[in-house]
């Protein structure tokens, strides 16, 4: 029922598709209206491995029996081949983003979204080893940093809250930081969100900044991080996405249910107890 897409796998198709991305070869499949838990209907969903695709096996295992619903998940490595599959139909849904990478996709690749609510959220943390406190960062030290650009804002939104950078505004980014926003002279170092751990274990690296779902990949825990996001009014609450054409279709209304029941509140909060993953609802 579940699908590994590798690295090496999800960047070629990233590479040969991402021309095409809001039009694809072919169209989504027809949108399911009425569920019958006697023939249950198959609704393909695509996730990052920890924790988006977790909580969806704990939904199917446990909650989807007798909804009229079956859940087959593929994993993905990245976070770019989820929307590409989405938007050609070989996904139903994908589940690993949160609303400023959606809208930063919609815009820029031209894709006809739409989104639920938010599920959980997974602190954003930067991580060292050659440092016990942020504080002990060398003027000029290097900084490994997200390319992406809604989580490369959160970032840095991050760092000013540690107090290592200044005056930082909703659409920075590290080409833009003035010498008052970035005192210390950091240099930062951008590169793929899932290589940032690569970074991590760079010598010459201070600090990195790491996305939650590798971070608990790599199995860190935000409780040995220099700094840990907030999930108090926290805007980065991760949702199940669809095509705009599946507008109604009950196999997704009936996933989007039970992603917020009350069973996977306990399970979010059961599994993750130190708070590296957070219900959002």
């Amino acid at each position: 029922m579940r699908k590994q897409f590798s690295l090496a796998a999800a960047g070629l198709a990233a590479l040969l598709t991402l021309s095409a991305c809001g039009a694809g070869d072919s169209a989504p499949a027809a949108a399911v209206e009425t569920l019958d838990p006697a023939s249950p209907a198959t609704v393909t969903v695509g996730a990052s491995p920890v924790p988006h695709a977790q909580i969806l096996e704990f939904v199917r295992d446990n909650l989807a029996e007798g909804t009229g619903i079956e859940l087959e998940i593929q994993e993905f490595d990245d976070y770019t081949t989820p929307n590409i599959a989405l938007s050609e139909g070989d996904l139903d849904a994908n589940y690993f983003q949160h609303l400023p990478y959606f809208e930063s996709q919609v815009e820029s690749q031209g894709y006809e979204f739409a989104h639920g609510e938010g599920v959980h959220i997974e602190p954003y943390a930067a991580f060292s080893e050659k440092h016990d406190d942020v504080s002990a960062i060398p003027d000029g030290g290097r900084i490994a940093i997200t390319n992406d650009p809604s989580n490369q804002a959160r970032a840095l939104t991050l760092m000013q809250e540690a107090g290592v950078l200044e005056n930082i505004e909703a659409d920075a980014s590290v080409l833009s930081l003035t010498e008052e926003q970035n005192p210390k002279g950091l240099e930062f170092i951008e590169n793929q969100p899932e290589l940032l751990l690569n970074d991590l274990q760079d010598p010459t690296v201070d600090l990195a900044i790491i996305n939650g779902n590798y971070i608990l990949d790599a199995g860190l825990s935000t409780e040995n991080a220099l700094i840990v996001e907030s999930v108090d009014s926290n805007p980065y609450a991760n949702f199940l996405a669809w095509n705009t054409s599946s507008e109604g279709d009950a196999r997704i209304a009936k996933l989007e249910e039970l992603l917020h029941s009350p069973e996977v509140k306990q399970y979010i909060e059961e599994t993750w107890p130190s708070g590296d993953v957070a219900p959002a609802f």
